[in-house]
């Protein structure tokens, strides 16, 4: 979406709006610039969000029923049904989404399918929504095989459908991952009856992309205006990253691929901590309801560089980029846009003007995402 010169979106209406004037008074907001439009990469693009009319009406009748009073994740699906201008942008994969691409010079996009996802739905409806979303992308991929790869939805409430539908996307569909919109109804995929799921991801060669939604009780932070990126969002995202660290997940699951967005939701920062606190959790007894206790069979930060890799969405910030390759290793931080909900050509500018050797910077915009998620090179 095209920015005015004073920093709005033109043709964003009612609530999704964003005023990027605070960020250019703190020094953060990148400088307009020119994008590069013959770089010597291709730019792909890992958390590009997307979804479809028929799980957004699932979502508001849901909402509208009465029947999942306290699912926060559901209530914000309600509210972006809301946004006509969001909407449009999200349920496009072909000419409109293209043209943006075109604009802010993206080669390719790597297709989410936006929190809150098919896991607050009913139960009943959750894989067949899944299904039907797994066969919409694959479709778009079909059509726009050099601009759109994605990754496969699931319905964790599901374990058996789960682990169907992503052999089924991963297999016949070909699709390059999967996604999971962080917790659902304030369970997450850490909880040992959903490791068979982890266990088909490791086995179909998947990546699994765990996206923010908003937190498990969400009013602490909505009455403090912390209900999204603020501080909900990747919240939640520490917290089940943290939790498949310490339920063993990683040890269980060698070759087990997690990507995390939002430049690592500032966890790559607290790797010595985490590390020096690592006794508080690890090998206690009394956790998760009383099962065995689980004992690490490496440091925290060994996972974050062996199983964890991280995109950039939202963060365009060139000492935290650098600070992330540094402590994480160049081959585990991959570009992403955010795309709708956070995008300007701007962002795209200041990436080309990094000063990051060619090298790296051909790392970060293409060839990480081309191994982690199996995109054709």
């Amino acid at each position: 979406m095209p920015l005015l010169e004073d920093g709005s979106e033109k043709g964003l209406k009612g609530h999704f709006k964003e005023d990027f004037s605070h960020r250019t008074r703190i020094g953060m907001a990148p400088r307009a610039g020119h994008v590069d439009r013959n770089p010597p990469y291709k730019r792909i693009a890992t958390e590009e969000a997307w979804t479809f009319p028929a799980l957004v009406k699932a979502q508001v009748e849901y909402f509208e029923s009465g029947q999942a009073p306290n699912d926060d994740s559901l209530k914000m699906a309600a509210m972006f049904s809301r946004m006509p201008s969001l909407q449009e942008m999200m349920q496009d994969l072909g000419d409109l989404r293209l043209s943006h691409m075109d604009e802010y010079g993206i080669d390719r996009q790597l297709l989410l399918l936006t929190a809150p996802g098919v896991q607050v739905v009913r139960p009943s409806e959750g894989t067949a929504l899944a299904r039907e979303a797994n066969d919409i992308a694959a479709d778009a991929c079909r059509r726009h095989p050099d601009r759109f790869s994605a990754c496969a939805a699931f319905d964790p409430r599901d374990v058996k459908g789960s682990v169907k539908e992503i052999e089924r996307a991963m297999g016949t569909l070909g699709l390059n991952g999967a996604v999971l919109n962080s917790h659902f109804q304030g369970h997450y995929i850490d909880e040992r009856e959903y490791f068979p799921i982890l266990e088909a991801l490791e086995a179909m060669d998947a990546a699994l992309y765990i996206h923010p939604t908003a937190p498990f009780n969400a009013p602490h932070y909505e009455s403090r205006g912390f209900f999204g990126a603020l501080g909900g969002f990747p919240h939640d995202v520490w917290l089940h990253t943290m939790g498949l660290i310490f339920s063993g997940a990683f040890d269980r699951f060698p070759k087990l691929r997690l990507v995390i967005g939002h430049m690592g939701e500032c966890m790559p920062l607290q790797l010595y901590r985490f590390d020096w606190m690592q006794g508080n959790a690890d090998n206690r007894q009394g956790l998760r309801g009383g099962q065995e206790p689980v004992k690490l069979r490496h440091p925290v930060s060994y996972y974050f560089r062996n199983n964890i890799w991280i995109t950039t969405s939202g963060v365009g910030w060139e000492p935290a980029i650098k600070f992330c390759m540094e402590v994480l290793g160049p081959e585990r931080v991959l570009y992403a846009m955010d795309y709708p909900y956070q995008q300007s050509s701007d962002e795209v500018a200041a990436y080309d003007r990094m000063k990051i050797s060619p090298e790296l910077k051909t790392m970060l915009m293409q060839t990480n995402a081309e191994k982690v998620f199996r995109l054709p090179v």
